[in-house]
């Protein structure tokens, strides 16, 4: 009996070449389901291609990451050394590629997409929206849930919008919440949720979940919007191989590890842990349409 789901993880990454059938089975072990997330094209197959290799527990979501919209960061725990078989090319969405994947009963959600301000620039910018807007068409297409990845910039002066210099952080929560009400005809959920009560609340009111990560167990930036978060709206995930929780900080993430993730979450809004976990998991199987 399954009583933790770990929604967004990545064990169709490189970082679990060596050792992924071995950390499957741990999740089994620990009781998780594990729902491992695409990045481009390629990472996308992957995680379909894993989820199908399970009878059960296992599920796949598919899309494009804003920052594969353009030529970004090597990222070896993702694409491998010397990007291996995968590349961050400058993905652009071809839809019927992504359809043949979602034909598949095991893919339950289309993302990561969203906005992601940290290393971008205005043409980034244009692309990320592009993308974005052409996954929202597909999720209202098959009637599947997103999952948004949005990250806000660090920048005291952002790079110029039509021309003119941004000074501050542009705000990608609210920027994908406006495409959301000109576009989406589905639900889902904010992976990662790293914004504050106005944004959160903003996001509830639009009938989106929060997720969670490890960063939750080593920081207490989150507490009061977890304690504000209604317990059926909230989820939990690993993000692994990244953001390990405590009390595994300094070794490679895993989907086992969420547990750790619903502990804190319980302790934060004081209750029962086996209470949060259950909610956890009926959240899940609702926005996801997971039967089992």
């Amino acid at each position: 009996m399954y009583k933790y789901i770990d929604i967004h993880s990545h064990v169709n990454f490189s970082a679990f070449d060596a050792d992924r059938d071995v950390v499957m089975k741990r999740a089994e072990e620990n009781d998780t389901i594990v729902i491992n997330v695409g990045t481009q094209i390629d990472t996308s197959k992957k995680s379909v291609e894993l989820a199908n290799k399970y009878a059960e527990g296992v599920y796949a979501i598919i899309g494009l990451h804003p920052i594969h919209t353009g030529a970004s960061y090597h990222d070896v725990k993702e694409l491998g050394e010397g990007g291996k078989e995968f590349t961050s090319r400058g993905e652009i969405l071809d839809k019927d590629a992504y359809r043949e994947l979602l034909k598949d009963p095991k893919v339950v959600g289309i993302g990561e997409c969203g906005l992601d301000y940290y290393r971008c620039d205005e043409e980034s910018i244009a692309k990320q929206k592009e993308a974005f807007v052409a996954q929202i068409e597909l999720a209202n297409e098959f009637n599947k849930p997103l999952m948004l990845h949005i990250r806000n910039g660090s920048a005291k002066v952002h790079p110029a919008i039509n021309g003119t210099p941004q000074e501050g952080n542009l705000n990608a929560y609210f920027d994908v919440l406006d495409l959301l009400k000109k576009h989406a005809k589905v639900k889902g959920d904010v992976h990662f949720f790293a914004g504050g009560l106005q944004e959160a609340k903003a996001f509830l009111d639009f009938g989106f979940t929060l997720s969670f990560t490890g960063v939750i167990t080593f920081t207490h930036d989150y507490d009061e919007v977890i304690r504000n978060t209604p317990l059926d709206m909230i989820m939990t995930e690993t993000d692994s191989p990244y953001v390990t929780p405590a009390p595994y900080r300094g070794k490679r993430n895993e989907p086992s590890y969420v547990k750790e993730v619903v502990k804190k979450i319980a302790e934060i809004k004081n209750l029962p842990e086996s209470e949060v976990a259950f909610a956890i998991m009926q959240n899940a199987k609702r926005v996801f349409g997971l039967h089992f």
